[in-house]
């Protein structure tokens, strides 16, 4: 090892503290970065496959709105259009008390119809099973003979703890039923029995039975291929009735994760947020190093170590603190992906859509994505104090004051540029826009901008603020006000860093603040009854199905009831995409 490198081992080792904090502004940055987009990659994929798993090899979907599908809708289609392969589908969602705060998707086929589509449900290839005598096969038409017969994922069954032969109670928009246990299904891929968990298969006319739909239907599958698709298309379009839509399939899936576009870019951004702080806490641990050896370093400079030799020991440190955090952040960010991803799946079913994340998606190009980001953020807080390092002459090197003046000359333009930024950030906020993008970086640029500011604001505070110090506290006072005007090399760093860092704390705090005041005041406003009554629902936005007419009834006569309003909500497909209707008969 050259004497440069025994000179910056020795110096690291001898400053343990400082290196631990260099190292752990890479990691914690690196480490919420990644955590964030495993997170909100686990719950696009989980997603993705258990939308493919159900989809099956679909190309066309016809979907009926609140009121679903006519029976006779898929008679007419096979015969009347020619289309073959068609499969009726009646879905929905419930819940049991075994898997408690699970949601379970209820898919009712028909057994005889699904060969061209979701090839796991057929008998004989290791899609079905049964724990019973392990024959490896299932005899599907179970579904058909027994009423109430259903298949489970492994998975759930395991979870739920029931096995084939088992009753299982479900509650299905406020009624309870009891279904019987045929069979577990166990796709041999791991895709597969992901997209399988959380899901209930059984018959058509169970699932009618159960979700209270006698006579619909939820959609209907269709796989057009061929030359012949655009006439398959208008003979299907011609028999389609009112509220009925054709669709692609992965349209619906396309919209689901459309609206989670603003959601991705809040977490996103707040995650690039914690690396800025990374940077800040990189950029002073490194100029603080570089200012420590500056005698040194212009020693070993008037000795003849040149200009490169100096930059590749300031660059190796930086590599090496970057190489080191970055590993220790995607540790860290695999770790704390695997709590938030459940945070993240419970705020994704709470206003969305139902999702059910099994494990944690790791791709490879995300870690490669963080580790860059982390050793590229490390270089470039470094690039400052390698400037520091290389430009200064030898001499000049071994007098601290040259740096501090030139600081003070720096300070003032910094400031300059810090109003420009903030200006330019103020502007951005101020064009009437309701893009998410454009209002993150309108407030980085602000926040950037204060950063710059905080040096000359922190001398001109410093300086009002001196007499005071020299009459409460005497000669120490003084001297401490001096002291933070005269090493800006130090404190500005630090200053700017805490600046940022209070401001943002600070602002997320009123804001969530606010918007929580606001909420309960427009609520106070608005729950006005003593009492609210809805089906349950898998999801906590909004609710799914309607109360019981007896049950309605007898509330609305109650004597204690002084006052009844009803609501009910449904969503209809459009070729614009889903559109919610509410319908209000309220109580004065």
């Amino acid at each position: 090892m050259s004497l440069l490198g025994r000179s910056s081992r020795r110096f690291l080792l001898r400053h343990p503290a400082q290196l631990f904090l260099t190292v752990s502004g890479v990691a914690l940055g690196v480490a919420v970065v990644v955590a964030i987009d495993l997170a909100i990659q686990s719950a696009r994929e989980a997603f993705r496959v258990s939308t493919e798993t159900v989809a099956g090899r679909a190309t066309h979907q016809v979907e009926g709105g609140p009121a679903g599908l006519p029976d006779s809708l898929f008679t007419r289609i096979r015969v009347e259009a020619g289309v073959r392969d068609a499969a009726p589908v009646v879905e929905g969602y419930g819940s049991t008390e075994a898997l408690p705060g699970r949601a379970l998707r209820i898919l009712g086929v028909d057994p005889f119809s699904e060969a061209p589509f979701r090839p796991w449900l057929a008998p004989g290839d290791g899609g079905a099973e049964t724990r019973a005598d392990d024959s490896g096969s299932f005899d599907v038409s179970i579904l058909l003979t027994r009423p109430g017969a259903v298949l489970l994922s492994a998975g759930t069954a395991a979870e739920a703890g029931v096995a084939p032969g088992d009753s299982l109670t479900l509650t299905l928009g406020g009624a309870r039923a009891a279904v019987f246990v045929a069979g577990v299904l166990n796709p041999a891929d791991g895709m597969g029995r992901q997209g399988l968990r959380d899901l209930i298969l059984t018959d058509v006319s169970t699932a009618q039975e159960l979700l209270e739909r006698p006579g619909r239907l939820s959609r209907i599958d269709l796989r057009l291929s061929g030359g012949g698709e655009d006439d398959a298309l208008d003979r299907i379009q011609a028999l389609l009735p009112a509220g009925a839509l054709m669709r692609e399939s992965g349209t619906r899936a396309s919209q689901m994760q459309g609206m989670l576009a603003a959601f991705d870019l809040n977490l996103r951004a707040l995650s690039l947020l914690a690396l800025v702080f990374g940077m800040f806490l990189i950029y002073n641990a490194m100029t603080f190093s570089v200012v420590q050896r500056r005698q040194l370093l212009g020693s070993l400079r008037a000795l003849g170590v040149t200009r490169g030799e100096v930059s590749r020991l300031i660059l190796g440190e930086a590599a090496l603190t970057g190489v080191v955090g970055s590993a220790l952040g995607l540790g860290l960010g695999v770790f704390l992906g695997r709590g938030l991803v459940q945070l993240v799946t419970r705020t994704i079913n709470d206003l969305y859509f139902v999702v059910s994340v099994e494990s944690l998606a790791i791709p490879g190009t995300l870690l490669a994505k963080g580790a860059l980001m982390g050793l590229g953020t490390t270089l470039l807080a470094g690039v400052p104090a390698l400037l520091e390092a290389v430009n200064a002459p030898p001499r000049a090197s071994l007098t601290r004051s040259v740096v501090e003046d030139r600081l003070r000359i720096l300070v003032p333009r910094a400031a300059w540029a810090g109003v420009v930024l903030t200006s330019a950030g103020g502007g951005l906020l101020a064009i009437p826009s309701r893009s998410v993008l454009l209002s993150f970086v309108g407030l980085f640029g602000i926040l950037l901008g204060i950063a710059l500011v905080t040096p000359l604001a922190t001398v001109v505070f410093v300086r009002l603020l001196r007499p005071l110090l020299g009459r409460t506290v005497g000669i120490l006072g003084t001297m401490a006000a001096r002291g933070v005007s005269a090493a800006m090399s130090r404190t500005a760093p630090a200053l700017a860093a805490l600046v940022v860092a209070v401001s943002v704390t600070v602002g997320l705090g009123i804001m969530i603040a606010s918007f929580r005041g606001t909420v309960v005041r427009w609520l106070d406003h608005t729950l006005q009854a003593d009492v609210y009554l809805s089906p349950p629902t898998p999801t906590a936005s909004r609710a799914e199905g309607a109360l019981p007419d007896d049950v309605v009834d007898r509330l609305v006569s109650a004597p204690v009831a002084e006052g009844v309003s009803t609501y009910r909500g449904v969503t209809l497909p459009t070729a614009d995409g889903d559109v919610r209707l509410v319908a209000l008969d309220l109580h004065p």
